[in-house]
Parts: structure tokens; C-alpha cells; sequence
């Protein structure tokens, strides 16, 4: 049995790193807004208007084969602006055992994103529980609605606009939890 060395594998990331990088920033150049090693994950922030093509890119380039959507969500950091609101898509090929993530950012104002579902059936509930959650709109999705929550509800739960704890508390605050 061959077990690879925290230096083989640092050597393996920072090549399939390398190779993502330069083939994004080939095809989608300007659209490829960062690039890094987030811990063991080669990570790529791309515009919200490219997302969609760059992961049907890496899904069916011959070279990248990032055939399975291992997860995608939503996440709020109201501090952020005009990029407020994150998704993040996380590929890995079966084929080559490689995983990376794919990262947009957006505003509140502007929280439409193509749908994944024509790449990847099980994108549907994934998809679907980043609607429930953060309200994140997923254009030519085929059955947007609510998936954990009730259908009553008007709001996004894990929006990061409500208070944690009650007001009329001293004893806790937002701040425990890390807000």
C-alpha cells in the first residue's frame, strides 16, 4: 500500500491548482476573478455571469472531467457589500480523484444565477434547499420551491439579517455565535 507524503500531496494540489488555473484563465480570462489554495482545496471565484459555462467547462472538458457536484451552497456576509451573498460549487473528478471549489459572489439586489440542474440532476435539491435558506433565484430551475421549510414562510432563515437570541436577554448576544 502507497501512502503519499504531506510533501506529495502538497506537490499534487498545487499541480491540479495550477492546471485549473491556467485553463480557466485561458477560456473565461477576465471572468476568472481569483484564484488560490484555500487549505488542501484549490479554490476559483469566477463572475456571477460566467459561473454557469465555466462548470459546464469543467464538467465536459476532456481535461478537467469534474463530473460530479459533490455540493453546492449559499452563504450571507452582509458586511461584503455588493458581494454580500456567496455560492459556492464544489466538483470533484471521479476519474482523477481531484476536488476544487467554485466560488460567486453577488448582491441582495441581483441574486439570480442559471440553473445547474441541466449539468447535474442532483443539483435540483441542492439547489433548492440555497433557495429555502438564503433566497438565491435559480433561473430555469424546474421546480423552485421551498424543500425544509414551509411554503408559508416569507423570509430566508440563514440570512444573517435576524437576531440570535432574544433581545430582552442580557445574558447572551449575537457575538457567542459568531456574528
Amino acid at each position: 500500500m502507497h501512502h503519499r507524503t504531506a510533501s506529495q500531496n502538497s506537490e499534487k494540489i498545487t499541480y491540479l491548482f495550477e492546471e485549473v488555473n491556467t485553463a480557466l484563465k485561458t477560456k473565461f480570462g477576465a471572468d476568472l476573478l481569483n484564484a488560490q489554495i484555500d487549505y488542501d482545496f484549490p479554490v476559483f471565484e469566477v463572475s456571477k455571469s460566467a459561473v454557469h459555462d465555466v462548470l459546464e467547462f469543467l464538467k465536459n472538458d476532456q481535461a478537467m472531467v469534474f463530473s460530479f457536484l459533490t455540493t453546492m451552497c449559499g452563504s450571507h456576509f452582509p458586511e461584503q457589500g455588493e458581494r454580500e451573498f456567496m455560492l459556492m460549487y464544489q466538483l470533484h473528478s471521479l476519474e482523477k480523484n481531484q476536488r476544487i471549489r467554485i466560488k460567486t459572489f453577488m448582491s441582495i439586489k441581483d441574486i439570480e444565477v442559471p440553473t445547474a440542474t441541466d449539468l447535474w440532476k442532483g443539483a435540483n435539491w441542492m439547489e433548492r434547499e440555497t433557495f429555502d435558506f438564503y433566497g438565491f433565484r435559480f433561473k430555469g430551475h424546474p421546480n423552485l420551491k421551498r424543500i425544509l421549510n414551509m411554503d408559508e414562510m416569507n423570509y430566508h432563515p440563514l440570512r444573517k439579517q435576524y437576531p440570535l437570541e432574544d433581545g430582552s436577554r442580557d445574558d447572551k448576544a449575537d457575538n457567542y455565535f459568531g456574528r
